[in-house]
Protein backbone atom coordinates (compact mmCIF):
# COMPACT_ATOMS: atom_id res chain seq x y z
CA UNK A 1 0.00 0.00 0.00
CA UNK A 2 1.66 3.20 -0.87
CA UNK A 3 2.13 5.70 1.71
CA UNK A 4 0.10 8.85 1.96
CA UNK A 5 1.63 12.30 1.50
CA UNK A 6 0.58 14.64 4.21
CA UNK A 7 1.01 17.91 3.83
CA UNK A 8 1.65 19.20 7.62
CA UNK A 9 5.30 17.00 7.20
CA UNK A 10 5.97 20.56 5.57
CA UNK A 11 5.52 22.54 8.28
CA UNK A 12 8.55 22.88 9.60
CA UNK A 13 10.93 23.96 6.91
CA UNK A 14 7.26 25.77 4.82
CA UNK A 15 6.47 27.78 6.94
CA UNK A 16 9.76 29.11 7.64
CA UNK A 17 10.50 29.74 3.75
CA UNK A 18 7.15 31.01 2.90
CA UNK A 19 7.15 33.66 5.94
CA UNK A 20 11.23 34.09 4.81
CA UNK A 21 10.38 34.85 1.08
CA UNK A 22 7.32 36.90 1.80
CA UNK A 23 9.70 38.78 4.41
CA UNK A 24 12.20 39.42 1.98
CA UNK A 25 9.97 40.92 -0.93
CA UNK A 26 7.89 42.79 0.65
CA UNK A 27 10.27 44.36 3.44
CA UNK A 28 12.87 45.12 0.84
CA UNK A 29 10.29 46.50 -1.99
CA UNK A 30 8.62 48.62 0.22
CA UNK A 31 12.28 49.87 1.74
CA UNK A 32 13.28 50.60 -1.97
CA UNK A 33 10.41 52.39 -2.79
CA UNK A 34 10.10 54.41 0.40
CA UNK A 35 14.18 55.36 -0.74
CA UNK A 36 13.10 56.43 -3.97
CA UNK A 37 10.14 58.11 -2.91
CA UNK A 38 12.26 60.10 -1.39
CA UNK A 39 14.33 61.00 -4.07
CA UNK A 40 17.64 60.07 -2.22
CA UNK A 41 20.39 58.78 -4.00
CA UNK A 42 21.30 55.72 -1.93
CA UNK A 43 18.52 53.45 -3.11
CA UNK A 44 20.78 50.43 -4.10
CA UNK A 45 23.00 50.77 -0.83
CA UNK A 46 19.62 50.50 1.33
CA UNK A 47 18.31 47.36 -0.55
CA UNK A 48 21.41 45.26 -0.41
CA UNK A 49 21.87 46.88 3.29
CA UNK A 50 18.44 45.46 3.64
CA UNK A 51 18.66 42.51 2.11
CA UNK A 52 21.35 41.12 4.22
CA UNK A 53 20.80 42.64 7.54
CA UNK A 54 16.95 41.11 7.24
CA UNK A 55 18.62 38.01 5.92
CA UNK A 56 20.73 37.56 9.03
CA UNK A 57 17.62 39.05 11.41
CA UNK A 58 14.81 36.40 9.90
CA UNK A 59 17.72 33.44 10.53
CA UNK A 60 19.19 34.94 14.11
CA UNK A 61 14.89 35.18 14.90
CA UNK A 62 13.95 31.90 13.40
CA UNK A 63 16.56 30.21 14.83
CA UNK A 64 15.99 31.55 18.66
CA UNK A 65 12.04 30.72 18.32
CA UNK A 66 12.35 27.44 17.24
CA UNK A 67 15.10 26.43 19.67
CA UNK A 68 12.54 27.10 22.57
CA UNK A 69 9.99 25.12 21.10
CA UNK A 70 12.71 22.59 20.70
CA UNK A 71 13.99 22.61 24.71
CA UNK A 72 10.14 21.96 25.65
CA UNK A 73 9.97 19.35 23.55
CA UNK A 74 13.04 17.95 24.87
CA UNK A 75 11.80 18.74 28.75
CA UNK A 76 8.38 17.06 27.89
CA UNK A 77 10.35 14.01 26.41
CA UNK A 78 12.61 13.76 29.74
CA UNK A 79 9.47 14.15 31.83
CA UNK A 80 7.77 11.50 30.48
CA UNK A 81 10.82 8.80 29.70
CA UNK A 82 10.79 9.72 34.00
CA UNK A 83 7.12 8.97 34.18
CA UNK A 84 7.29 5.69 32.20
CA UNK A 85 10.38 4.23 34.50
CA UNK A 86 8.53 5.40 37.65
CA UNK A 87 4.54 4.10 36.43
CA UNK A 88 4.57 1.95 33.86
CA UNK A 89 1.58 0.29 34.41
CA UNK A 90 0.05 4.03 34.64
CA UNK A 91 1.39 5.21 31.66
CA UNK A 92 0.02 2.20 29.94
CA UNK A 93 -3.42 2.99 31.33
CA UNK A 94 -3.43 6.34 30.39
CA UNK A 95 -2.12 5.57 26.34
CA UNK A 96 -4.98 3.45 26.61
CA UNK A 97 -7.44 5.46 27.35
CA UNK A 98 -6.36 8.10 24.87
CA UNK A 99 -7.13 5.05 22.70
CA UNK A 100 -10.38 4.89 23.94
CA UNK A 101 -11.43 8.01 23.58
CA UNK A 102 -10.22 7.94 20.20
CA UNK A 103 -13.07 5.22 19.36
CA UNK A 104 -11.65 1.59 20.16
CA UNK A 105 -12.72 -0.36 22.33
CA UNK A 106 -11.62 -0.60 26.20
CA UNK A 107 -10.50 -4.01 25.41
CA UNK A 108 -8.67 -3.33 22.00
CA UNK A 109 -7.53 0.17 23.44
CA UNK A 110 -5.37 -1.92 26.04
CA UNK A 111 -4.03 -3.99 23.68
CA UNK A 112 -3.17 -1.48 21.09
CA UNK A 113 -1.32 0.38 24.16
CA UNK A 114 0.99 -2.95 25.03
CA UNK A 115 1.68 -3.55 22.31
CA UNK A 116 3.37 0.18 21.20
CA UNK A 117 4.75 -0.04 24.34
CA UNK A 118 6.63 -3.03 24.34
CA UNK A 119 7.87 -1.76 20.43
CA UNK A 120 8.74 1.84 21.83
CA UNK A 121 7.22 3.28 25.19
CA UNK A 122 8.56 6.68 24.91
CA UNK A 123 7.66 6.92 21.00
CA UNK A 124 4.29 5.91 21.26
CA UNK A 125 3.80 8.59 24.29
CA UNK A 126 5.69 11.60 22.44
CA UNK A 127 3.31 10.79 18.97
CA UNK A 128 -0.21 10.25 21.02
CA UNK A 129 0.07 12.18 23.98
CA UNK A 130 2.50 14.77 23.54
CA UNK A 131 1.82 15.24 20.21
CA UNK A 132 5.63 15.60 19.14
CA UNK A 133 6.07 13.56 15.90
CA UNK A 134 9.66 13.31 14.77
CA UNK A 135 8.64 14.48 10.83
CA UNK A 136 7.46 18.20 13.07
CA UNK A 137 9.75 18.06 15.32
CA UNK A 138 11.59 21.23 15.80
CA UNK A 139 15.13 21.56 13.98
CA UNK A 140 16.57 25.01 14.78
CA UNK A 141 19.48 25.32 11.77
CA UNK A 142 16.83 23.81 9.64
CA UNK A 143 14.72 26.57 10.15
CA UNK A 144 17.05 29.71 10.47
CA UNK A 145 18.72 28.61 7.30
CA UNK A 146 15.47 28.04 5.22
CA UNK A 147 14.55 31.71 6.65
CA UNK A 148 18.03 33.43 5.35
CA UNK A 149 17.59 31.73 1.80
CA UNK A 150 14.17 32.48 1.13
CA UNK A 151 14.44 35.82 2.64
CA UNK A 152 17.51 36.57 0.48
CA UNK A 153 15.49 34.99 -2.69
CA UNK A 154 12.83 37.32 -1.61
CA UNK A 155 15.09 40.29 -1.46
CA UNK A 156 16.91 39.84 -4.54
CA UNK A 157 14.12 41.24 -7.38
CA UNK A 158 14.13 44.56 -5.79
CA UNK A 159 18.04 44.54 -5.70
CA UNK A 160 18.51 43.95 -8.92
CA UNK A 161 15.68 46.31 -10.29
CA UNK A 162 17.55 49.06 -8.25
CA UNK A 163 20.87 48.00 -9.93
CA UNK A 164 19.42 48.36 -13.23
CA UNK A 165 16.62 51.40 -13.22
CA UNK A 166 16.86 54.71 -11.78
CA UNK A 167 14.51 57.39 -11.84
CA UNK A 168 10.83 57.98 -11.72
CA UNK A 169 10.39 54.39 -13.03
CA UNK A 170 11.92 52.51 -10.17
CA UNK A 171 9.28 52.90 -7.94
CA UNK A 172 6.02 51.80 -9.97
CA UNK A 173 8.62 48.59 -11.95
CA UNK A 174 9.10 47.66 -8.35
CA UNK A 175 5.52 47.86 -6.52
CA UNK A 176 4.33 46.32 -9.90
CA UNK A 177 6.98 43.09 -9.97
CA UNK A 178 6.60 42.86 -6.46
CA UNK A 179 2.72 42.52 -6.28
CA UNK A 180 3.06 39.50 -9.54
CA UNK A 181 5.52 38.36 -7.62
CA UNK A 182 3.15 38.10 -4.14
CA UNK A 183 0.49 36.37 -6.11
CA UNK A 184 2.77 33.43 -7.58
CA UNK A 185 4.53 33.08 -3.90
CA UNK A 186 1.05 33.04 -2.12
CA UNK A 187 -0.48 30.68 -4.94
CA UNK A 188 2.22 28.48 -4.80
CA UNK A 189 2.67 28.66 -0.53
CA UNK A 190 -0.74 27.46 -0.22
CA UNK A 191 -0.37 24.58 -3.06
CA UNK A 192 2.38 23.65 -1.34
CA UNK A 193 0.20 23.72 1.64
CA UNK A 194 -3.08 22.23 0.17
CA UNK A 195 -5.14 25.28 0.89
CA UNK A 196 -6.85 27.23 -1.32
CA UNK A 197 -4.57 29.36 -3.85
CA UNK A 198 -6.72 32.44 -4.80
CA UNK A 199 -7.56 33.32 -1.00
CA UNK A 200 -3.66 33.03 0.08
CA UNK A 201 -2.41 34.80 -3.01
CA UNK A 202 -4.90 38.00 -2.61
CA UNK A 203 -4.10 37.79 1.33
CA UNK A 204 -0.25 38.33 0.46
CA UNK A 205 -0.62 41.01 -2.16
CA UNK A 206 -2.85 43.25 0.00
CA UNK A 207 -0.40 43.09 2.68
CA UNK A 208 2.80 43.66 0.54
CA UNK A 209 0.14 46.31 -1.42
CA UNK A 210 -0.54 48.22 1.92
CA UNK A 211 3.38 48.22 2.95
CA UNK A 212 4.88 49.49 0.12
CA UNK A 213 2.15 52.19 0.11
CA UNK A 214 2.95 52.94 3.54
CA UNK A 215 6.61 53.63 3.14
CA UNK A 216 6.26 55.22 0.07
CA UNK A 217 4.15 57.83 1.69
CA UNK A 218 6.92 58.35 4.23
CA UNK A 219 9.33 59.05 1.55
CA UNK A 220 7.07 61.63 0.20
CA UNK A 221 6.69 63.13 3.43
CA UNK A 222 10.30 63.07 4.61
CA UNK A 223 11.82 63.43 1.16
CA UNK A 224 14.87 65.79 1.07
CA UNK A 225 14.45 66.17 -3.04
CA UNK A 226 16.35 69.42 -3.99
Amino acid sequence: MPSENHKSARSGWLRASVLGANDGLISTSSLVVGVAAAEAHTVLLAAVAGMVAGALSMAAGEYVSVSSQGDSEAADLKRESQELAAAPEAERAELAEIYRKRGLDRALSVKVAEQLMAHDALGAHARDELQIHPSTRARPTQAAVASAASFAAGALPPVLLAAFLHGAALTGIIAASTLALLLVLGAVAAQLGGAPPLRAALRVAFWGSLAMACTALIGRLFGTAA
